[in-house]
């Protein structure tokens, strides 16, 4: 349920009514625009008096919401969320660059990219040092050292980072992680989503292979009921019938997604298409879907990748990617 307070309500006044519904067990979630406050309440709102909460003064309209996400709602929060990682922006205009390899390999490696990828306007670097991969004879990642190549990276450059948390065990090692990555596999994971949950760190939740957005948006839930708010949504291909690609990119998932809740969501259509051939067009299709930002595997030499070079870019074609992508944005604007 949520009520829309009437403007000229004072602070006092919102207070007494908050306080109100924490008597009845309810969680009271305040979401404040430039024009309107809202107040979002999480629990069982069948003792609330609908009747009597439309009769008080401050009292401009109530709704129900039937949808079993509430956090991530936009009926909650009628306003893009905008969050700041480390100085740069994502959501509510603002659009954010990730890139970097699928996994890290060596500190030649990840500082060569970082450097490239940051020189063609990339915001934030991303690599892998846990990699979930389907054979167990595949490259696993670098783990704690992936992680600490990473950190040196961040430095030599001053891009944040973004990597990917497989067991929460591992949690610790994330101390100079800025961005946590949930990945396709583990959406669903839904103790490692709660302990995320409880952290300060902005987490990005990718889309299952096979799952609805309702399914993600509950994902989501599972970290915003944990107290943490700083959430984004990636939208990276499911699975089909179609065999041409790796997966089935879902543009149509962007305005949706946008439609149903306040959070940012990105795409990544370089897991989506599985072809780097497919990255560029993919992505300005995504960029004039409206999405808030990209992430796309780059690596120096994507021929002898340990991981995925079939969908890397280089940082040349990456370079010309990232040009394209303004000129899409500004036409936009």
């Amino acid at each position: 349920m949520v009520a829309v307070l009437r403007r000229g309500t004072t602070l006092a006044q919102r207070e007494n009514l908050i306080h109100w519904f924490e008597d009845m067990g309810l969680k009271v979630h305040v979401s404040e625009g430039d024009y309107q406050c809202i107040l979002g309440l999480i629990g069982d709102t069948s003792k609330v008096d609908i009747d009597l909460l439309e009769g008080l003064s401050i009292i401009e309209s109530v709704k129900r919401i039937t949808e079993p996400f509430k956090n991530a709602n936009r009926q909650f929060h009628g306003e893009d969320s905008v969050l700041d990682i480390s100085g740069r922006k994502i959501g509510g205009g603002h659009f954010l660059m990730i890139a970097g390899p699928c996994s890290v390999e060596s500190e030649e490696q990840i500082i060569c990219v970082a450097n490239r990828v940051k020189a063609a306007g990339a915001d934030l670097l991303r690599g892998g040092a846990f990699k979930p991969r389907t054979s167990p004879y595949d490259f696993q990642g670098l783990h704690g050292d992936g992680l600490r190549l990473l950190s040196l990276a961040k430095k030599a450059t001053g891009l944040p980072i973004v990597t990917e948390i497989m067991n929460i065990n591992d949690l610790p090692l994330f101390e100079d992680v800025d961005v946590i990555q949930v990945g396709a596999r583990n959406m669903q994971n839904f103790d490692l989503l709660r302990e995320l949950g409880r952290t300060d760190k902005v987490i990005l939740v990718k889309r299952g292979l096979a799952n609805t957005l309702k399914e993600l948006l509950m994902s989501v839930e599972y970290v915003m009921s944990g107290g943490n708010e700083r959430v984004i949504l990636c939208e990276r291909g499911i699975r089909t019938f179609e065999t041409y690609t790796r997966n089935t990119l879902d543009l149509s998932a962007v305005p949706m997604l946008h439609e149903l809740t306040h959070l940012p969501v990105i795409v990544d259509p370089s897991h989506a298409t599985g072809k780097a051939r497919l990255v560029e067009p993919m992505a300005l299709a995504a960029a004039a879907a409206g999405a808030d930002g990209l992430m796309i595997e780059v690596h120096n030499d994507p021929p002898h990748a340990l991981c995925d070079g079939a969908q890397s870019l280089t940082p040349d074609q990456y370079d010309v990617l990232a040009g394209k992508v303004r000129k899409v944005r500004e036409a936009l604007q």
